[in-house]
C-alpha cells in the first residue's frame, strides 16, 4: 500500500535518530524493558512505571531491570514494528539492538490484527506477534459521540447517526428543536490512530447496515461515497483523541460540535473546565467499538528469556487492583475485574459508568487495508494549507537546512487533493507557490525549497495577514483551510500591528459571526531556542482561530511538521 511504505520509511528515517521517550534509561540500574504503547495507555504507563520502578524489581537470579513508556499513535506503533521486522530480515538490523520494544500495546484490536497480519506476511508461521486472546487486558474505553449539553438530545435522536450524517447538515436536520448551526465533525487520522481507524469502521458498518466482520473488500467500493457524505463535515483530523476533545472545549461547537472519540476523552475533556466553557457529554452509539488495550508481549527473535520473564512481571503488576486504579483514575475502564470505577465516572464529567451497548468486532485485515486506501483517495475531506516559512537571516547555520528536508518530506507525502501555497518571508513577504502531488506540483515545490536563503529581517504579521488574504480570496469550501508559520523570530518589519492582525483573524475564525464560513485555523511554529521568537504571540495568534502553537528545533521540526501534516 503506498500510503503504509511512504510512512514506513519516513518512520524508519527518523526511528534510527531518535532518542526513546519516556523514563530516563540513564537512571536506571539493570537492563530496560521498553513498553511502546498507543497514546491513549501512555500516561497509565508512565505513571505505573514510576511507581514500578520504585519498587526496585529484580529476576528471580537476582538481575536488576527497570520499565520505560514510549507513547504515539496506534498506527504509528504499527509502523515502528513492521519496519523493524522489515529490517531484522533484510539484515540491517540486529536482534539485539536496544531501542526495540519487550511489550507492545496498541488502542483497540484492529490496529492489533493489522500489525499481526503484517508481520506475519514478513514471517510466516512464526507467530511473532500473538493472537489478540494471548494478550492480557490492561484497560478499555468504548468510542463515544462527544458533543455540548446544548446539543445533546438533538444527537441523540438517532439509532444510525452516521447514517443521518451522510447527508444532514445542519444540527436542526438531527433534530427541530435544535439550534440550526452548522454540523462540524471531528475525528482523528485513520491511518495514525487508533479511534479514527475504528470510526472509519464503524461509518462503513453504518451505511451499509452489516456488522464489521461482514464487510467485505466489494462493499468498501459499493459505499464509498456515502462515508464520503460524512468526511465532508469534518474540521480537522487530529493525531491524538484526547487533544482532539480538549480542543472541542476550547474551540466550542461552532469549531466542532460532534466528536467520535473515547469515553475516556469526555472524562479528560470535562476535568478542570475553562471557567464559563459548555459541559461536554459522551453519547454512546446501540453499536460502538470497546477499546481494548492489551498488553503483547511478541514472540521475536529480539526477546531473550530474561526479557521475557522480566515483561511477564511487569504485565502482572500492571494489572494488579492498586495499578489499575491509575487506570480509572485517568478515565480508563479497568482491564480487570474487581476494581471500581472511581468518582470521574458520573455525569458531572459526562459519561455513564452502566452504559449499555453491543461491541463491535474488527473486519478482516484486507477489508481494513482497503478502507484506508479509500479513505486516503477518496472520502478524506481534501485540504489547502498554506506554508509560511521564516526565511530571515537568523535562519542560518543549522535551521534552515532541516526545514528545507522538512519541507521536501511533507511535499513528497501530499495526498492526491492535497494542495499547499508555499509563502517564504524576511523584510519582504513572497508571492505564493502552488504544490500538489502531480510531478510538475512537486517541481515548484522543490524549486521553491532550494531558492530558500537566510537573510533579512522579520515581517511576521505582515505573512500571516497575507496567508489569510490568499485563502480568502481562494477559499475551497469542500476543502480543510489552514495556515502554518514556521517562524524563528520575533516581528520586526512588519506594517501591521499584533493587534490588527488579531482583528483580521477574527472575521475568519470558528465563531457565531462565520457560521456559514468555511473557517480558517493558524497553527504556529516557533522555531529555534527560548528567547528567540516570542511563543506568547505565536499562541495568541493560533487560538484566535481555532489551530495550535507548538514548538520546534532542527531536530524535532520533521516530526512535529509530520504530526501537522495528519490534521489536514
Amino acid at each position: 500500500m503506498k500510503y503504509l511504505s511512504k510512512l514506513v520509511t519516513v518512520l524508519s528515517t527518523l526511528l534510527l535518530t531518535a532518542c526513546p521517550a519516556g523514563n530516563n534509561p540513564g537512571s536506571q540500574p539493570g537492563f530496560e524493558v521498553k513498553f511502546l504503547v498507543g497514546s491513549a495507555l501512555d500516561e497509565f504507563c508512565q505513571q505505573a512505571a514510576e511507581k514500578f520502578n520504585q519498587q526496585q524489581p529484580k529476576l528471580e537470579s537476582g538481575e536488576r531491570f527497570y520499565l520505560s513508556c514510549e507513547g504515539k499513535g496506534s498506527g504509528d506503533v504499527v509502523s515502528e514494528i513492521v519496519s523493524y521486522t522489515q529490517q531484522l530480515q533484510r539484515g540491517i538490523l540486529s536482534p539485539d539492538a536496544p531501542k526495540l520494544p519487550s511489550l507492545i500495546s496498541v488502542d483497540g484490536e484492529i490496529y492489533h490484527s493489522q500489525m499481526r497480519a503484517q508481520v506475519e506476511q514478513l514471517f510466516p508461521g512464526q507467530n511473532y506477534i500473538p493472537a489478540v486472546t494471548d494478550a492480557p487486558l490492561l484497560a478499555n474505553s468504548p468510542m463515544v459521540f462527544m458533543t455540548s449539553t446544548e446539543l445533546v438530545e438533538g444527537v441523540s435522536q438517532s439509532n444510525n447517526l452516521y447514517q443521518v450524517l451522510v447527508t444532514a447538515e445542519t444540527h436542526q436536520d438531527l433534530d427541530n428543536k435544535s439550534p440550526q448551526i452548522p454540523i462540524r465533525f471531528v475525528h482523528t487520522a485513520p491511518t495514525r490512530s487508533n479511534s479514527g481507524l475504528q470510526t472509519l469502521v464503524a461509518q462503513f458498518a453504518a451505511v451499509s447496515g452489516k456488522k464489521p466482520e461482514e464487510l467485505t473488500v466489494a462493499d468498501i467500493q459499493q459505499y464509498q461515497t456515502q462515508v464520503q457524505g460524512i468526511q465532508s463535515k469534518i474540521t480537522r483530523y487530529g493525531v491524538s483523541t484526547h487533544s482532539l476533545a480538549k480542543d472541542m472545549v476550547k474551540n466550542g461547537y461552532y469549531w466542532a460540535s460532534i466528536g467520535s472519540v473515547y469515553e475516556s476523552s469526555v472524562i479528560q475533556a470535562n476535568t478542570d473546565l475553562p471557567l464559563n466553557a459548555s459541559r461536554y457529554q459522551a453519547i454512546y452509539p446501540t453499536e460502538t467499538f470497546t477499546s481494548n488495550m492489551r498488553a503483547i508481549l511478541p514472540n521475536t527473535p529480539w526477546m531473550n528469556a530474561n526479557e521475557i520473564a522480566a515483561a511477564q512481571q511487569v504485565i502482572e503488576y500492571l494489572r494488579s487492583p492498586e495499578v489499575q486504579k491509575i487506570a480509572t483514575d485517568l478515565g480508563l475502564r479497568p482491564g480487570v475485574p474487581g476494581v471500581n470505577l472511581g468518582p470521574k465516572f458520573s455525569p458531572e464529567f459526562g459519561v455513564n459508568p452502566d452504559a449499555k451497548y453491543n461491541t463491535l468486532r474488527s473486519p478482516k485485515p484486507e477489508v481494513v487495508n482497503g478502507m484506508l486506501t479509500s479513505w486516503q483517495n477518496l472520502a478524506k475531506k481534501p485540504s489547502q494549507v498554506v506554508l509560511v516559512v521564516d526565511s530571515s537571516g537568523s535562519m542560518s547555520g543549522d535551521k534552515l537546512p532541516a526545514v528545507q528536508n522538512t519541507l521536501r518530506i511533507y511535499i513528497e507525502s501530499l495526498g492526491q487533493k492535497d494542495k499547499i501555497a508555499l509563502i517564504d518571508f524576511d523584510h519582504e513577504v513572497r508571492p505564493p507557490v502552488m504544490v500538489d502531488n502531480t510531478p510538475e506540483g512537486q517541481n515548484r515545490g522543490f524549486q521553491f525549497i532550494n531558492r530558500l536563503n537566510a537573510d533579512g529581517g522579520t515581517r511576521l504579521y505582515d505573512a500571516a495577514l497575507s496567508a489569510q488574504q490568499w485563502l480568502q480570496r481562494n477559499l475551497n469550501p469542500n476543502a480543510i483551510n489552514a495556515v502554518i508559520i514556521l517562524t524563528d523570530g520575533e516581528d520586526s518589519d512588519s506594517y501591521l500591528s499584533l493587534e490588527q492582525l488579531r482583528i483580521a483573524l477574527e472575521r475568519t475564525s470558528f465563531n457565531t459571526e462565520t457560521e456559514k464560513q468555511q473557517g480558517i485555523a493558524f497553527f504556529t511554529i516557533g522555531y529555534g531556542k527560548k528567547g528567540e521568537f516570542d511563543p506568547e504571540v505565536l499562541k495568541q495568534i493560533a487560538d484566535i482561530s481555532g489551530g495550535y502553537y507548538r514548538k520546534g528545533d532542527p531536530q524535532t521540526i520533521t516530526q512535529l511538521m509530520s504530526d501537522l501534516q495528519v490534521e489536514f
